[in-house]
């Protein structure tokens, strides 16, 4: 009988491409920790001196910091692999990646927009919390700026969410930006009424509602000859700061209209030319105001 043959398997065949192995990884995770770990304290300590130097906001100051930690370990992984003998993976792993990020470019246009659009936001202040805004025919009260997105109040205490890339494409009025604020409004006379007695009422009693400042004084300059009346524009200041437009602007129609009535001044209908809706001008350094 002819024996049979048993191979064994000879373990010192095995040792050196283990030690190998182990080799290499270990010195992927040492040379990652220590660029990672310098490269993390330095980079983002000059990001962060850097940008406050110049006065940017912490939330954007925050995100940059975020962002060149991230990119920090993403050269430290570089790095390492290439040190450690992973050039082929790495260069794999490379394209697999910008591949991945250009479909994702492409798919988060929007939200890629709204984000930029956050930063300029921020950084720029066109408003700030708490500002009453309009754009686009909309009025609202600005209550938080996120970097995707700004949540404003309506006048009817509903919660609007708009993403900003809207707001930085289009008008965005800011009546509350600085310290004083016109209001305007256009009361029309008959042609027979006395136009210096109806201008005394509406100086009068628009200087006797809480809030309305004394410099500037209230005015009311003959502005329209419309087809049924003769156009006086009443115009009171306020400090948005403590007092709100509407609430100003509904005692001032209401304590001119009773007072032309009192005084026997015709108040005709309003036609096309008389708007009736109110107009408010910016004097000052910013402010904010609730309404």
């Amino acid at each position: 009988m002819i024996p049979l043959q048993q191979d064994y398997l000879d373990p010192e065949e095995y040792v050196p491409p283990v030690i190998d192995a182990i080799t290499t990884v270990v010195l992927f995770v040492v040379v990652f920790a220590i660029i990672y770990l310098l490269g993390k304290y330095f980079v983002t300590r000059a990001v962060r001196a850097g940008l406050e130097r110049r006065g940017f906001e912490e939330t954007l100051v925050g995100l940059a910091v975020s962002t060149a930690t991230v990119v920090t370990a993403v050269v430290a992984v570089a790095l390492a692999a290439t040190i450690a003998g992973f050039g082929v993976v790495l260069a794999a792993f490379a394209t697999l990646a910008g591949a991945l990020a250009l479909a994702v470019g492409f798919a988060a246009q929007d939200l890629i927009a709204n984000f930029v659009a956050g930063v300029f936001i921020i950084q720029d202040e066109p408003f700030e919390v708490g500002d009453w805004i309009e754009w686009d025919g909309n009025a609202a009260v600005v209550r938080e700026i996120q970097l995707r997105v700004t949540k404003l109040d309506t006048f009817d205490n509903e919660l609007v969410t708009v993403p900003n890339s809207a707001l930085v494409n289009t008008a965005v009025t800011n009546p509350v930006a600085n310290d004083t604020l016109r209001l305007s409004y256009d009361f029309g006379i008959g042609y027979g009424d006395d136009i210096e007695q109806a201008r005394t009422a509406i100086l009068e009693e628009g200087s006797k509602i809480e809030g309305v400042l004394e410099d500037p004084e209230p005015a009311a300059p003959v502005t329209d000859l419309g087809d049924s009346a003769v156009v006086l524009t009443g115009r009171v200041w306020i400090d948005p700061n403590e007092y709100g437009a509407a609430g100003v602007r509904a005692q001032f129609v209401e304590a001119v209209k009773q007072r032309l009535d009192e005084e026997g001044i015709d108040f005709p209908y309003p036609n096309t030319e008389l708007s009736g809706d109110v107009r408010v001008e910016n004097v000052g350094e910013g402010a904010t105001a609730d309404d």
